[in-house]
């Protein structure tokens, strides 16, 4: 009987080959990692849209600030806009009367005020001009003044009068009343409040608030001595 074993074999016994894996049994790989949908992948990509639409907003207002501040200084290179100056050059009291029974004041004060615009190049606009009068804190009068605009380098003077009668909120200082009644002289606050504008060439700045402040001395028969007043703006 012939021995079936070839000769080059080692005796270990081989199965049958392996077939190949059928087509109806193979799973495509999951895209986006395991256990991931298709979807990560859109989200992904929509965060990086919404990233680059920020930093490109951002780099545009970056921009128009930065041009916004390169106009404003130019701007002021040229212009270089000096502070108004307030003067109060004449106030007198014809009547300055504190009841006794009603805390009711009686006034009449007369005020003549200069303003000089020392800019080359500047306009202003005063579209609000209110004069506010103070005694020992308590504000007894308000006085509007005609609106106007002051040209360059031009000296403006204005002339209130301030007069009628008020009931003071609070109990005023009888002893200091009494004391500047005797004297002749009272001590008066005027307080300005302005809404201005200026203007250079074509170009007008928008509308701010801008405040005087004056501390006087007025005499109701004497002479004034001339005042310059503190302005913030």
């Amino acid at each position: 009987m012939t021995n079936s074993r070839q000769p080059h074999l080692n005796g270990a016994f081989y199965g049958p080959s392996i077939p190949p894996p059928s087509s109806n049994n193979y799973h495509h790989p999951i895209r986006g990692g395991g256990g991931g949908t298709g979807c990560c992948c859109c989200c992904d990509c929509l965060g990086c849209l919404c990233s680059c639409i920020c930093n490109l907003i951002l780099q545009i207002l970056c921009t128009i600030l930065l041009i916004l501040g390169v106009i404003v200084f130019v701007l002021w290179l040229i212009f270089r806009p000096n502070k108004v100056k307030f003067y109060a050059d004449d106030a007198s009291l014809t009547r300055f009367d504190l009841s006794s029974t009603n805390n009711t004041l009686y006034y009449n004060l007369s005020l003549n005020l200069t303003i000089r615009n020392p800019n080359k190049r500047v306009g202003i606009y005063y579209d609000s001009f209110e004069t506010n009068a103070y005694y020992e804190n308590q504000r007894f009068a308000t006085e509007l003044l005609t609106k106007f605009y002051q040209g360059k380098k031009n000296t403006t003077s204005l002339e209130a009068e301030i007069k009628g009668q008020n009931l003071l909120l609070l109990q005023i200082d009888r002893t200091q009343y009494n004391s500047e009644k005797k004297s002749g002289v009272f001590s008066i606050e005027l307080k300005l409040r302005l809404r201005v504008r200026l203007k250079a060439w074509w170009f007008k700045s928008p509308r701010f608030t801008a405040k005087v402040n004056c501390d006087l001395k007025v005499p109701m028969n004497s002479t004034f001595e001339s005042k310059r007043c503190d302005i913030d703006w």
